[in-house]
């Protein structure tokens, strides 16, 4: 898409659409987007507390400079994050524009400071820079460097602000609060050399999940992140305004340098360059794996990503794991009692931090409210006979917790987190026999577009609900529409429309990316997304047995079932047996070869990287049919990455 078509993707969609409805925040499309939709919501400009400026100050408290090297560029001359394309939120007026959700507009631009911060005595942290935080910690004889950042490139860039500015100290530790990958991919621009007898602290449990994400659903995942993160939007007030967490992610190379200790348990206590820190474990919050920490003669507490500014995801739409709201609410509680007294300010992986120890507990413990309440709720109404999408409909935040700020959907929300919830205990199906074997979109789709009479009935009955003030039932009747005739280009003007004006109106960002999103590629098509440069560490960082596993889920099933092959790799002391029958791979290991092999490949690691990659056999010693590897390989898919989202 050319640069032109991007920014004119959204007024496209809007004068192709019928009918013209008021971008009101209080208006029924208002309550479109997440917290309780379909309703009128009290929430937006009469309720929330807009007089409070408090956020406001902690976010511009300790400013020491801004970045001003300009756009931060891999080695490849290419845009890893380009500073200055939200500074529009920086330098916008007060009042939201019609394009955007007032509370969505308050939190974008608190997200648009930009720069390095002292938080207390010996602590600093670098924000605007990516999606997360990069904190510093000054130590004895230099600093210890916390969560650097998803890019190499960014990461660098933090670290020459921190030293034109505070010396160059050098990196005597690193920690990273837990495995999602703008919390470690970051790490070359710290320690391009790797650690070099540098410790790097994580939580016990750490690597599995650091790659096991870029090994299974990974090309779906991505996929599904560049509309969830509105990777090709145009950067302004019609357009991208952030993800509620932060700004957006950049695109430089991501490294992985393993952790050479591992914390183990809540209150184990580890001294860094002079510097105390506490630990507390929280698997199944925010991650699988992340801790939080205190730093006791600091009086300073990370609390990594588990109480931040924004609603979270119980379930984030890019895809992953359902996490566990009634454990993130326990450790919650237990975070209350680990700072309780001792603690004068909390800061996080993302937004600003929070000074006072009763502001503190009084954050914690309405986060804790949040997430507990969501799910002991979520569960009752499950044991009432309510599916996902009726709680979804039904569950209301008590006012007091609806109207704090850091409580409020801009990264998560209320209605797709209780979704998760159902999901993790009740699965996809709702007990309802109708839903157990429904048609894929496209076949239900042209069911329902011939019982409406045609494609000119459907375009018509959508713009009669749209009219009415319901665009959910609009879009959905569009999208059968679209999903039937994918030419009709009358059917997805009129559809992307709707997504934009739903976009606009959206408090959760990631909502709006979606909505923003999904219009762009109906106007012009399905497009990649940008994509981060995968450096060497993350395939150094998978066992022999992920990568198989890689190779099992891209096995083309039907493709595959009369295929038998039987492969030995024998790497180091070990033999991988690999065998592939019916339609599946499988494999074991043991010291010794297996006595079925067809073939027997002794290889090093490296030269196993390479086989992979489609480089080289070279080196690789064979024996036995060598042509059971062509027929291994022959049997893999290549993922699409690319595949569109809104269209067939």
């Amino acid at each position: 898409m050319n640069p032109m078509n991007r920014r004119g993707f959204v007024a496209a969609a809007v004068g192709a659409a019928t009918t013209t409805v008021p971008l009101n925040p209080q208006t029924s499309e208002a309550s479109s987007g997440p917290g309780r939709p379909g309703t009128p919501s009290p929430t937006h400009t009469e309720s929330l507390p807009y007089d409070d400026r408090t956020d406001f100050a902690d976010a511009d408290r300790g400013f020491i400079a801004a970045y001003t090297g300009g756009p931060i560029t891999t080695p490849s001359g290419r845009i890893a994050w380009d500073t200055d394309a939200h500074r529009f939120l920086a330098d916008a007026d007060e009042a939201p524009p019609t394009t955007v959700d007032p509370s969505l507009w308050r939190q974008a631009r608190l997200l648009s400071r930009q720069g390095l911060y002292e938080v207390t005595t010996r602590i600093y942290q670098i924000r605007g820079l990516d999606l997360s935080n990069m904190t510093i910690v000054e130590g004895d004889t230099g600093i210890i460097v916390i969560d650097p950042l998803t890019s190499a490139e960014t990461a660098a860039a933090a670290l020459r602000l921190y030293r034109d500015h505070r010396g160059n100290r050098p990196v005597k530790a690193m920690i990273y609060t837990h495995p999602h990958v703008d919390h470690f991919g970051g790490c070359r621009g710290v320690l391009p050399d790797g650690t070099d007898g540098i410790p790097v602290l994580a939580p016990q449990g750490f690597m599995e999940h650091a790659v096991s994400e870029n090994v299974y659903a990974g090309p779906a995942m991505s996929r599904r992140a560049g509309y969830m993160y509105g990777t090709k939007l145009p950067t302004d007030a019609a357009g991208h305004v952030g993800c509620g967490l932060g700004l957006a992610v950049s695109t430089g190379t991501v490294g992985l340098i393993p952790p050479t200790r591992y914390i183990q348990a809540t209150g184990q206590e580890v001294t860094l360059d002079g510097v105390r820190i506490r630990f507390q474990l929280t698997p199944g919050t925010e991650c699988q794996e992340e801790m939080n920490f205190l730093f006791p003669d600091l009086r300073a507490v990370c609390m990594a990503e588990n109480a931040t500014h924004t609603m979270h995801n119980i379930l984030t739409l890019r895809g992953a794991q359902v996490r566990d709201a009634h454990a993130w609410a326990r450790y919650l509680t237990e975070s209350i009692g680990l700072c309780t007294g001792v603690a004068d300010v909390a800061f996080a992986s993302h937004h600003w931090p929070t000074w006072g120890n009763d502001r503190i507990i009084a954050l914690l413990t309405q986060q804790r409210d949040l997430y507990g309440y969501l799910h002991d709720q979520t569960v009752r109404l499950i044991n009432k006979g309510l599916n996902g999408t009726e709680i979804a409909e039904s569950l209301q935040l008590p006012p007091q917790l609806e109207r704090v700020w850091a409580n409020r959907g801009y990264y998560g929300s209320l209605s797709h987190n209780v979704k998760a919830v159902y999901q993790r205990y009740m699965g996809w199906f709702d007990a309802n026999p109708a839903h157990l074997w429904a048609h894929p979109p496209a076949e239900e789709a042209r069911r329902w577009v011939e019982s409406l009479g045609g494609q000119a009935a459907v375009r018509a009955r959508a713009r009669h609900y749209s009219n009415q003030g319901d665009l959910r039932f609009a879009v959905t009747l569009l999208n059968h529409a679209v999903f039937n005739d994918p030419a009709d280009t009358r059917a997805k003007h009129q559809l992307a429309g709707l997504y934009v004006r739903l976009g606009r109106t959206t408090e959760n960002a990631v909502w709006r990316n979606f909505y923003l999103t999904g219009a762009q590629e109906l106007i012009n098509g399905a497009e990649p997304a940008p994509k981060a440069t995968m450096g060497p560490d993350l395939y150094q960082a998978l066992t022999v047995g992920q990568l198989i596993d890689g190779l099992a889920v891209r096995v083309n099933g039907p493709g595959a079932w009369s295929l038998r092959v039987a492969i030995d790799w024998h790497i180091g002391d070990t033999y991988w047996h690999l065998r592939l029958a019916n339609g599946l791979l499988t494999w074991t290991t043991d010291a010794g070869p297996g006595p079925d092999a067809e073939l027997t490949m002794t290889m090093t690691r490296a030269q196993l990287l390479a086989l992979l990659a489609g480089r080289s056999t070279d080196g690789i010693t064979m024996a036995g049919d060598a042509s059971q590897l062509t027929r291994l390989m022959s049997a893999l898919d290549t993922p699409d990455a690319n595949f569109p989202i809104v269209t067939p």
